[in-house]
């Protein structure tokens, strides 16, 4: 199968109720995440990212449209499919009472992972908890109680790992070492959808990328067309001396006294031409330094925000 998960027309309605309006969830999404990805979900607060994720899991019932997971559709082999993902949620819950080691053996007997086949040893030690395996799941960090998460969802070996912010809140050196994981977890053939609002992490991690907006998908596409989409790119340069006088046939902006900022498009003006104009108005470039688009300017110019 080409694609390890198909999502055709799904919406979802949240009925009035005496508290809140009735609210449109998801307004006929289609996706398609290839088998073997790492696919990257984005979007504000609000756009509908959960709310797949959790109709995906069985958590929220969908309106109408059709959710096959691993070739399983979620109407008609609702088991099945179930088994075929693992969900890291974005809400930390774990039983303070039970070691990592418990929890894990507890969560593979849910999935009925018969003794003989169980990890838990070995997925502890690859999310790096060995040492921490027979303490109170209560006394561990914020980042420890993120990774038991993520080994918790990895205890019936899903082909499919459903990570919903799972660096929300962590440190930088636990963020990396959450991303080789996830890398690595891949490099064995595990599908990934990864929702995320660092941006940095999607750029990283993601071959494919859709962005949500509203219950819709605005855009979806490989990482690197969809930042190709912005055609620009910034040239900064620092200079000698005092801008006296404006610079005549260049549109630029002032950083400060001795530095101005040129944004251009590689298609339309040369980067030569631009640093021969400053040089040309009697200037003379101490340093340059350049910037291309990332996907935090796609996201901001998809959504608005």
């Amino acid at each position: 199968m080409k694609n390890a998960i198909e999502i055709r027309d799904l919406k979802k309605t949240y009925k009035k109720s005496k508290r809140s309006p009735a609210k449109v969830a998801l307004k006929g999404v289609d996706l398609d995440i290839p088998r073997g990805s790492i696919f990257g979900l984005l979007g504000p607060n609000g756009a509908g990212k959960s709310t797949i994720i959790n109709i995906m899991a069985g958590l929220t019932v969908k309106s109408s449209g059709t959710v096959n997971i691993n070739g399983y559709d979620i109407d008609v082999n609702e088991r099945n499919a179930k088994a075929s993902i693992g969900v890291v949620p974005q809400e930390i819950n774990y039983d303070p009472y039970f070691t990592p080691l418990e929890s894990l053996e507890l969560q593979a007997g849910l999935y009925g992972v018969p003794k003989c086949e169980r990890r838990s040893k070995e997925i502890l030690e690859m999310v790096g908890l060995s040492d921490q395996m027979n303490a109170y799941a209560r006394s561990l960090s914020g980042g420890m109680k993120r990774r038991l998460l993520m080994a918790k969802a990895m205890v019936h070996n899903p082909p499919i790992l459903v990570l919903d912010e799972p660096t929300a809140g962590v440190d930088i050196e636990l963020r990396r070492q959450l991303w080789d994981n996830v890398k690595l977890l891949n490099e064995q053939g595990v599908t990934i959808l990864l929702t995320t609002h660092y941006l940095e992490e999607a750029q990283e991690l993601c071959e494919r990328i859709a962005i949500i907006n509203h219950g819709a998908v605005i855009v979806c596409e490989d990482k690197d067309k969809l930042i190709g989409r912005l055609d620009s790119k910034e040239i900064i340069f620092k200079l000698d001396r005092d801008i006296a006088s404006p610079i005549e046939t260049l549109s630029y902006n002032v950083i400060d006294k001795r530095s101005i900022s040129v944004s251009y498009s590689p298609n339309e003006q040369n980067a030569g031409d631009i640093i021969g104009v400053v040089q040309d108005a009697g200037y003379r470039i101490i340093d340059i330094t350049t910037k291309q688009s990332d996907l935090e300017d796609i996201f901001l110019q998809m959504t608005g925000k």
